[in-house]
């Protein structure tokens, strides 16, 4: 009876043993961390080392040039003023732009009390021719010494009516030539200050394109010198020089050119203050005094020059040098240099075209 009771429980013992390691066995990945998936590293490529530019000797037209920014002007134009000072403007006949003719009048002062003062002088002038013929009769009479004082006496009456009349005819001014009044700087009824610019008379048939330069600037420039001219909004144009500046001391500091001091006014555009230029073709329509425009002077100009990038160009102390690079490898090789612009540098002397050098 004992025996058969053990045998029961030892069997129902093994088979929870059994259950349990059945249950531990597929439960095992479940109860346990889970590993770490081993990662996957990208494959890190080398650096690659920049490979510097290669250039290849060529041949160009090289030319070296000043440029200058200007303005289209007339050939013939000329200030207008009034030498008469502390007068009214009493008649102004013109306005801006408008056309006038040679010997036109432009305007006229007010000096109705000098030819007042001339009217009465003249009355009183005439009582002098009266008594200057009786001392004409009377000369045979006379001290000689008396009678040439009284003859002066006469002659200084006679050109003080001369010179009071000249004075009135500087208060009417004229046109000079015809022409066009581009500049008007006073109104009627203004006070006129003498040689104060009143305006400016151009003949706009006739234009050139201008430049202001500095003694510094004209370096080198003489006339004749071929130029390229940049027109605002009308193109490109080839030329030469046909004139220079006049260039002063005044004009270098910024002075006023017989203004009379930093107080006075400053002195008008003339235009042999420009460097003017001629051109191989007719201006076109709407270009018109005081257009801008650049002028390009071409100081030197040389054809099929053997010419590299200014980056291909190396310098230790006073050599100058570039690497070539061929079959063999790079190598370097002193070279002679002349003209240089901003983009090409002129080899006189170490290289020929075709051959290839390394930029920087």
């Amino acid at each position: 009876m004992f025996t058969k009771w053990l045998t029961g429980n030892s069997f129902k013992t093994a088979a929870v043993v059994v259950i349990g390691a059945s249950l531990l066995t597929s439960a095992g990945c479940s109860l346990l961390p889970n590993e770490d998936k081993e990662e996957v590293l990208p494959e890190i490529a080398p650096p690659q080392i920049s490979k510097k530019p290669e250039y290849e000797v060529s041949t160009a037209t090289l030319e070296t040039k000043k440029t200058q920014i200007g303005k289209m002007i007339a050939t013939q134009e000329e200030t207008l003023y009034f030498s008469l000072d502390g007068k009214r403007l009493k008649e102004l006949n013109v306005k801006i732009n408008q056309k006038v003719t040679a010997g036109q009048v432009i305007g006229t002062l007010d000096v109705d009390d000098m030819k007042k003062q001339l009217r009465s002088d003249k009355l009183q002038f005439s009582k002098d021719e009266l008594q200057m013929k009786d001392t004409l009769r009377k000369k045979d009479e006379m001290d000689p010494i008396e009678f040439e004082l009284a003859k002066i006496d006469f002659e200084e009456k006679r050109q003080k009516l001369v010179d009071a009349q000249e004075e009135i005819d500087k208060a009417v001014l004229t046109s000079p030539f015809t022409g066009t009044i581009v500049s008007l700087n006073v109104a009627k009824g203004d006070s006129i200050k003498a040689y104060d610019p009143v305006c400016i008379i151009a003949d706009t048939s006739k234009m050139t394109a201008a430049a202001k330069m500095t003694q510094d600037e004209l370096e080198g420039i003489s006339v004749g010198m071929p130029v390229t001219v940049d027109i605002n909004n009308a193109g490109e144009f080839s030329g030469k020089v046909v004139q220079l500046p006049v260039v002063s001391n005044d004009d270098e500091n910024g002075g006023n050119g017989g203004g009379g001091g930093s107080g006075g006014p400053q002195r008008p555009e003339r235009p042999e203050d420009f460097l003017t230029v001629s051109l191989d073709k007719p201006l076109p329509k709407g270009v018109t005094r005081g257009t801008p425009l650049s002028i390009s002077i071409i100081m030197n100009r040389k054809e099929n020059a053997i010419v590299i990038p200014p980056s291909a160009l190396r310098t230790i102390g006073s050599r100058t040098y570039v690497q070539v690079i061929d079959s063999e490898g790079k190598r370097e090789v002193d070279v002679e240099v002349g003209q240089q612009t901003a983009t090409e540098v002129e080899i006189l002397k170490g290289l020929t075209p075709g051959q290839k050098v390394v930029g920087k």
